[in-house]
């Protein structure tokens, strides 16, 4: 017993990793005097997959900063820095402090995994679960609103939110009078160098982190140094507060660009933020709202941003709890090739789009959406990745992928492994897009003009490879309708010597006989 009954802290709460939020549910309404928050740095939960070490050391030094936070709001934290020696899991964890309190809560985690454990908590601890508070959409109001539809997708979802929210609303109208101005937002960017998100320099507690993580965990993919993340409420106010000045006006124009040695153009990088809780979303979009009302920022820009976040975020965290766990296992489309060696080293690859975006990924931990969905996504749709595989380098690599968000996106978006339950059609695309979208191919050895031949993008004979492989499903798809007559009419001997090419490119990639060569177009 500690103190006086007066103080006696009887109910103990344990905060996760990516809940460090100051109105998260299961610390609402407590009297500090009276709880007693547990925070752990587990093995268990930073290698379940390989995280990349910036990940890792960003969770760490967040969740300090945030103990410290809390401590400083009154309540008592027992915190469990990372030991190898230490307990291996939060059962562990759990297990040596249940006793000491009448009252054990937690708020619901993000994984399917964790949240199989949390349940078995319940029946060894008598832990109470309560509802993510956090997110715009209750998970029982998702469920009621899928319920009997045919077609489950965002847009409608969206639109709900607009009006639940009245986000960029005129009465029961959208602003603009549409809803999505995602036609407006596909620009290549050809200006002055962008200046990024805002960066911050380690202090004491995140450069012992940084000294931790390296220790045991440098031999992940993904290089540490330099750290520059925020990882405190304030850094990722900062953040915030820096994109609306600096990046949210051209946002809209360019969300969709890539560009050689400009990395970030206006993205803001705040996902890293917001889906470990140093960031209220919806704060962020009402206060997005009104920098355009404001003057400040374009309609596609606004409307752009705020879709990302309670549109998309929203809705694929709805589609995870609502299919798992046999979402995990879908491979709609039998995808069941190796994850190639380059996604772990940029080096091995001569496709400059490709090296581009593991380069970054690899550096920071972190790429735009374009680059995961239309890149290293559709490359590996179109050479068949197995989902699963797929699905684990996502989650491994990036900063800010959590399953919830991360699974939906790769079996929906990126792999179509679903069925087309996510999405109406698979995210195909040629060398050709890759070329529109910016300046990569400009840098490459190959020639996204080109089909065939030493120097012709990859992604264009891979493109009708997997058009060809897939016809029987996709012909008759009003979307996809086109692109098939184009292949039917094609030349059979151009239709050949693409097949052959992509052929060639397959084997060469599955390690088989280096002599096989591709056959050229006369």
């Amino acid at each position: 017993m500690r103190g006086s009954e007066s103080t006696v802290r009887t109910t103990l709460v344990l905060v996760l990793g990516d809940q460090l939020s100051d109105h998260l549910s299961s610390l609402d309404g407590l009297d500090p005097s009276a709880t007693t928050v547990l925070m752990a740095e587990v093995a268990a939960e930073a290698t379940y997959v390989r995280h990349h070490p910036k990940k890792i050391a960003l969770i760490f030094a967040a969740m300090r900063h945030f103990a410290e936070r809390l401590r400083r709001r009154g309540f008592d934290v027992i915190y469990y820095a990372y030991d190898p020696a230490g307990p291996a899991d939060l059962s562990a964890v759990l297990a040596r402090h249940a006793s000491d309190f009448e009252r054990i809560q937690v708020t619901q985690c993000g994984e399917y995994r964790l949240d199989q454990i949390m349940r078995q908590w319940q029946v060894d601890f008598g832990v109470r679960i309560l509802d993510d508070t956090r997110f715009i959409a209750n998970l029982d109001d998702f469920k009621q609103w899928a319920r009997g539809r045919k077609q489950v997708r965002m847009e409608y979802f969206y639109r709900d939110q607009r009006r639940a929210t009245g986000l960029l609303m005129d009465g029961d109208q959208p602003f603009g009078g549409q809803w999505n101005f995602d036609a407006d937002n596909r620009k290549a960017y050809t200006g002055a160098p962008t200046e990024g998100p805002m960066r911050f320099q380690p202090d004491a507690i995140t450069a012992e982190v940084l000294d931790l993580v390296e220790a045991h965990f440098g031999h992940h993919f993904g290089e540490l140094r330099p750290f520059w993340f925020g990882v405190t409420h304030e850094h990722a106010e900062a953040a915030f507060v820096h994109f609306l000045d600096t990046q949210l006006a051209d946002y809209g124009d360019f969300q969709d660009a890539m560009r050689q040695n400009d990395d970030w153009l206006f993205h803001s990088v705040l996902s890293v933020y917001i889906n470990i809780g140093l960031l209220d979303p919806l704060d962020l979009c009402r206060r997005a709202e009104a920098a355009y009302h404001a003057g400040l920022a374009k309609l596609n820009s606004v409307e752009g941003f705020i879709r990302q976040i309670i549109g998309w975020r929203e809705y694929v965290r709805g589609i995870y709890w609502l299919t798992m766990p046999d979402y995990a296992e879908m491979n709609g489309l039998d995808a069941h090739r190796a994850l190639p060696d380059f996604y772990w080293d940029d080096s091995k690859t001569d496709m400059n789009c490709l090296r581009q975006a593991v380069r970054l990924t690899r550096e920071e931990a972190w790429s735009h959406h374009i680059l995961r969905l239309m890149v290293t996504g559709n490359f590996a749709l179109l050479i068949g990745v197995d989902p699963k595989a797929l699905g684990q380098w996502y989650l491994e690599v990036y900063a800010d992928a959590f399953e919830w968000v991360e699974l939906p996106n790769v079996l929906g978006m990126v792999s179509h492994a679903d069925g087309g339950y996510l999405g109406s059609k698979p995210y195909a695309a040629s060398g050709k897009y890759i070329s529109r979208q910016g300046d990569y191919c400009q840098h490459c050895r190959f020639n996204p003009k080109k089909d065939i031949g030493p120097d012709a993008c990859p992604m264009n004979s891979l493109y009708w490879h997997f058009m060809d492989r897939h016809q029987d499903r996709f012909a008759k798809h009003p979307r996809m309708a086109m692109m098939f007559r184009t292949w039917a009419k094609m030349d059979p001997t151009k239709k050949d010597a693409l097949l052959a090419q992509a052929n060639a490119f397959l084997a060469r990639l599955d390690g088989a006989d280096d002599d096989v060569q591709p056959l050229e177009l006369i």
